[in-house]
């Protein structure tokens, strides 16, 4: 069971998070904003990222759920983290989601605010929360070779 979902957005992802975070409190999710706290047009999202992935990487009791443009750039940001696997999501197919969880025990989600709507992206959520590591040997081994390359 997840105790908490740490939250970041650049600019880009600001409106998307703030509709995010009125979905969580309506259905009674914990979670932490570490920013943005304003929409600021000039920020980087390095800065909002690395505080929830590093968070995240500190407790495998909690998720993350990181929100910019494309989730392209947030994603590779988190994954610098040691014990990060941060998966995007874009739209299209929401298997993606699953299998992100199934196979690659996903912690952190990254969500390009640019290509989904509000409903899209909550859909998003909950499949993803609601999906497991299927904890097959070769999914476990492929996830303690890539923890090995440390950062």
């Amino acid at each position: 069971m997840v105790n908490k979902i740490y939250l970041g957005s650049d600019h880009a992802g600001f409106s998307l998070k703030q509709k995010l975070k009125q979905y969580f409190e309506n259905n009674d999710i914990t979670y932490e904003d570490l920013g943005s706290f304003e929409k600021n047009e000039n920020d980087d999202y390095p800065d909002y990222i690395i505080p929830v992935a590093r968070s995240v990487s500190k407790d495998k009791l909690t998720l993350g759920i990181i929100i910019g443009g494309s989730g392209q750039g947030e994603a590779i940001a988190a994954n610098k983290i040691k014990g990060v696997r941060a998966a995007v999501y874009y739209g299209k197919n929401p298997k993606i989601l699953k299998l992100s969880k199934e196979h690659n025990d996903a912690n952190i989600l990254s969500l390009g605010a640019r290509f989904l709507s509000e409903k899209e992206a909550i859909n998003a959520i909950k499949l993803w929360l609601n999906s497991k590591f299927s904890k097959l040997r070769n999914h476990q081994r492929r996830i303690k070779k890539i923890d090995k390359l440390g950062s």
